[in-house]
This record gives C-alpha cells, sequence and structure tokens, in this order.
C-alpha cells in the first residue's frame, strides 16, 4: 500500500514537472490571445494605463501568466512563484515580487472580465439557446464557518450559509451564477452569497447582453413573473420545466434535458481542471479576481481548441502541440 502511494506521489510529480517545463510555451500562446482581443485598449508599452515609472513586467504579460497558470491547474500562487524563480527565471527575467504581482492582477480584473467577453463574444456568434444554472463555491468547511474571517471585509460581501440541492447539504461561502451558450461557452457569470436565491440573478440577465434567445433553466427557476418580464424586457424565452402538480402540466422537451447536460459538465470540469471550489484567496476581491481569471482560461482553450481543429470542450487537450 505505502509503495503504491509512493508511486502514485511520484507519477504526480513528474507530470507537474513536466507541465512546468512547457510553461513558456504556453505562456506565448495566451499572450498572443491577449494582445489579439484587447488590442485596441493597450498601449504601445502593452499596458492598459500609464505609470510614472514603467513596470519590470507590462499589464498584458500579467494576464497572460495568470492565464496561463489557472489553464495549467496550477492554483496555488506561491508555489507557482518558487517554481518561476527557480525553474524559468531565464524565461522571465522581468519577474517582479509576488506580492506586487497579485496586487495588479486584482487591480486588473476588470480586463479579465473584458477579455473573456471578447472572446465569448466570438465564440457565441449566432448563438439562440443558452443555460442557466449556479453551482456552490465554498470556502471553508461549514464546521469552521463561526470564526471564519477571510473575505469578510464587509456585511455586503461577507460569505454565508446555503443549500447545495445537488449534493443535499450545506455549505458556507458563495453561489457562482453561470449563462453558458448550449455548446458550453460562457456568456456572462456572477458571484453572489451562498444563501441568495437563483431567481435573482435572473435580474442580472434583463439588463445584459442576452436578447432574442432561449434560455433553459432548472426547477430552481420556475416563476411566471421572471418568465414575462424576462421576456417582455430583452425578448428572452425562459424554458423551464414545470413541477408534477402544476396544473396543465406538460412534459419538458427532450431536446432540453440534453442541452442542459452541457452545463452539468462544464461544472465537472471547472471543479476538476481549474480546481473551482479550493479557495486561497484571503478578500472577496481576491476570490472574484480568481473566479474571473478561472473563467477566461476556460475560454481560452476553448478558443484554441476551435483554432486547431479540436472539439471545442476537450479543455484537457487544448494545450497540445
Amino acid at each position: 500500500m505505502l509503495i503504491s502511494m509512493v508511486f502514485a506521489y511520484e507519477l504526480v510529480t513528474k507530470q507537474v514537472q513536466s507541465t512546468m517545463h512547457n510553461l513558456k510555451t504556453n505562456f506565448n500562446k495566451f499572450s498572443k490571445l491577449v494582445d489579439s482581443f484587447l488590442a485596441d485598449i493597450l498601449n504601445a508599452d502593452r499596458n492598459f494605463r500609464l505609470y510614472p515609472n514603467s513596470p519590470r513586467i507590462v499589464d498584458a504579460d500579467i494576464l497572460a501568466l495568470s492565464l496561463c497558470a489557472e489553464a495549467m491547474s496550477i492554483d496555488s500562487e506561491n508555489y507557482f512563484w518558487s517554481k518561476l524563480i527557480t525553474d524559468h527565471k531565464a524565461d522571465f527575467p522581468a519577474l517582479i515580487d509576488r506580492s506586487n504581482f497579485n496586487r495588479r492582477k486584482r487591480a486588473l480584473a476588470p480586463f479579465f472580465q473584458m477579455y473573456n467577453d471578447r472572446v465569448a463574444a466570438h465564440l457565441n456568434e449566432c448563438e439562440n439557446a443558452y443555460i442557466v444554472d449556479s453551482m456552490p463555491v465554498p470556502i471553508c468547511n461549514i464546521a469552521r464557518a463561526g470564526r471564519l474571517r477571510i473575505c469578510s471585509e464587509s456585511l455586503q460581501s461577507a460569505p454565508d450559509k446555503g443549500y447545495s440541492a445537488i449534493t443535499k447539504s450545506w455549505f458556507f461561502g458563495y453561489k457562482l451564477h453561470l449563462v453558458t451558450s448550449v455548446r458550453g461557452v460562457v456568456n456572462s457569470f456572477q458571484l453572489s452569497k451562498a444563501s441568495v436565491h437563483d431567481l435573482h440573478f435572473l435580474d442580472e440577465i434583463k439588463t445584459g447582453t442576452l436578447n432574442n434567445c432561449v434560455l433553459l433553466g432548472d426547477k430552481g427557476y420556475i416563476s411566471k413573473e421572471q418568465q414575462t418580464d424576462l421576456f417582455s424586457t430583452a425578448k428572452v424565452e425562459l424554458a423551464v420545466p414545470m413541477r408534477s402538480n402544476q396544473k396543465d402540466h406538460k412534459p419538458y422537451p427532450y431536446i432540453f434535458k440534453r442541452f442542459r447536460k452541457r452545463i452539468e459538465t462544464q461544472f465537472s470540469q471547472l471543479c476538476d481542471q481549474f480546481v473551482m471550489k479550493r479557495n486561497y484567496a484571503k478578500t472577496y476581491n481576491g476570490l472574484c479576481t480568481r473566479i474571473i481569471s478561472k473563467i477566461a482560461a476556460f475560454t481560452s482553450l476553448q478558443y484554441l481548441n476551435v483554432l486547431n481543429g479540436r472539439p471545442l470542450n476537450h479543455v484537457k487537450h487544448a494545450l497540445a502541440a
């Protein structure tokens, strides 16, 4: 038993080392994507704003390096930075202090959002059917909730207790609400307290970019008022399965059930490859930045698959040469 555990540890270590060996090559791929999709807002120095003194590492490279780490499933910034310094110092001679890098990364969160929106808009062109759902993002074991201090800098953004219908258990943290196309490309997302009902996210959809489309939801989105409001405001037809005891009950179309499986698979990919439910952030802004960068990295891998003629959602193979 011990021998098998040691062998498994060595195998994982070799896989991580092999992944890190290709870091520079992968970084170059993300750097080209950032320069391409944000070319109109990058200045000649590849920064998003003017600095009194030119920074050692430019804003575009901060985005690309963050996307690269997330795409390679390296979610520990401490580990990632130590490997950069020890094994890739020649590849990245302009590295700055890790705390300085993290401060600038949080300040660039709107540009992660803008980058993801532009890549997603390119992939979702001509789409007319979308899926809405939510997933829990716990930040600690619920037994520790009473003494938790992280992400609690303000009452409005502090985590709280919520119930997951999937696992039929309580958790402490947040909910991630997603709207994706039926192909699996994220159109929009929002982080809310764990106790917020899924229906409240539909208010954000009314003021978003969705219009003249069908939106598929589960039974948590049943609301005649919201269905009517969405359609009158944005011409979005909310299609949800009816409860068995509802008047004039009609079965949910099979094609809608099949489409909804896409977002469940996407949640699994975000939790597996992008470690969405493992939290190292100490502040709410830090947590939001990490989530935005993970989703942007996911969308980037989908775009690379399209460029290379691979299936869109085979994101684990997207960085293969």
